[in-house]
């Protein structure tokens, strides 16, 4: 028997390719590998089914035992692999080496914490990048049998979404952030003042301009110590402080990786024959777009290269769309910073344009009623990955 195609990883990206796959080949032999309970689930939801009071098996479309019967592929959950022979095409796992035909690598990103979590406050602090995650947290919060005092550290996209989930939720919510205003990477600063606004006055507290220096415990709490001198007490606490594409594996095996992920072309080949990357890992000509749009591009052109029809993969100008229902958000950020931001607009309700030197657009950020505003502004935008 011939080795099978084999991938790494059961998020989106994983599974998302092996339904691709599964589209035009229903017979070829393929293996998925994952450290997780590989259930198949959009991420997205994640940050949406706590003000829907959601339990785990809500969110998971198709079981990992009917991921693999329904497409028809060799399963191994909860396993990890240890390491990658791009010489004789073999993995690791423990005692067992398995061969492999063609990899792909779809390990994701893994949630960085820029301070240690002391032993006596662990079980209380949380990050939420999967679907195992969401459910440590979910039942974290159920043990509560009330409303919970949650701390956020972090106000990007993450954090911002997880922040406006758990108040619709009922839960009390602080916000916590070294920079001036929510979402800093998407929004110019007075879009993203706009954000914080509106999170006050829907009851939110937020801690602004000041870092984490420790956890502590505090009773049954975590006490946070900031970089100000104040102190923030919580029953629970999310970080939210960013993701680190999971490279180590790679990097062990020789292939070209860097901070931004393992370097892959067009194509989707990383350095070594045979070898593929895709989603949140994967930089692609320079480009890591750790949103679902570039994702769900990439699964589909590497399927069919993987098929035999080598296809390159491309970026639109997708904007991003947070899911913050107390003031709607859309952002397309530059790729270079831009030579000045114009913007237009009033209570909540901004147009910022992202203008190179020669005026011509190259991102934008809207907020409010002026999210109408995406599809059009889209199609004026350069794409991400021409």
């Amino acid at each position: 028997m011939s080795a099978p195609l084999t991938i790494i990883g059961s998020g989106m990206a994983g599974i998302g390719l092996l339904r691709a796959l599964r589209a035009q080949d229903a017979e070829r032999p393929i293996t998925l590998i994952t450290a997780d309970s590989g259930d198949d689930y959009s991420k997205p939801l994640l940050s949406t089914g706590l003000a829907k009071r959601l339990p785990p098996e809500r969110l998971a479309a198709r079981s990992a035992l009917q991921v693999a019967e329904q497409l028809h592929a060799v399963t191994r959950t909860h396993t990890r692999v240890d390491a990658i022979d791009t010489a004789s095409r073999t993995l690791t796992v423990g005692r067992e080496t398995l061969p492999w035909s063609e990899l792909v690598l779809a390990t994701g990103a893994a949630p960085a914490i820029p301070f240690p979590v002391p032993e006596a406050v662990a079980g209380r602090v949380f990050t939420i990048n999967d679907l195992d995650d969401y459910r440590d947290f979910h039942a974290a919060l159920a043990a509560l049998g009330r409303p919970g005092r949650i701390a956020i550290v972090g106000a990007g996209l993450v954090g911002c979404e997880f922040a406006n989930d758990l108040l619709a939720g009922g839960h009390e919510v602080s916000l916590v952030a070294p920079e001036a205003a929510p979402l800093p990477r998407l929004l110019p600063e007075p879009l993203g003042r706009a954000l914080g606004v509106a999170f006050e006055e829907a009851g939110m507290a937020l801690a602004l301009e000041v870092g984490v220096t420790a956890l502590e415990a505090a009773g049954n709490a975590v006490g946070l110590a900031l970089d100000d001198g104040s102190r923030l007490d919580a029953d629970l606490v999310l970080v939210a402080t960013g993701l680190a594409p999971r490279t180590a594996l790679a990097e062990a095996a020789g292939l070209a990786v860097s901070a931004a992920g393992i370097h892959v072309d067009r194509w989707l080949a990383a350095s070594a024959p045979g070898v593929y990357a895709l989603g949140d890992v994967a930089c692609v000509d320079g480009v890591n777009a750790m949103y679902v749009q570039p994702l769900q591009a990439s699964a589909k052109a590497l399927a069919r290269t993987l098929g035999g029809t080598p296809t390159p993969v491309s970026y639109g100008a997708w904007p991003v769309v947070v899911k913050t229902p107390l003031l709607p958000v859309v952002a397309l950020p530059p790729t270079r910073p831009p030579a000045r931001w114009r913007i237009e607009g009033e209570a909540g309700d901004f147009t910022a344009l992202a203008e190179a030197e020669d005026g011509r657009l190259i991102g934008f950020a809207l907020t409010g009623a002026c999210v109408r505003r995406k599809v059009e502004l889209a199609r004026a935008a350069p794409p991400l990955l021409g």
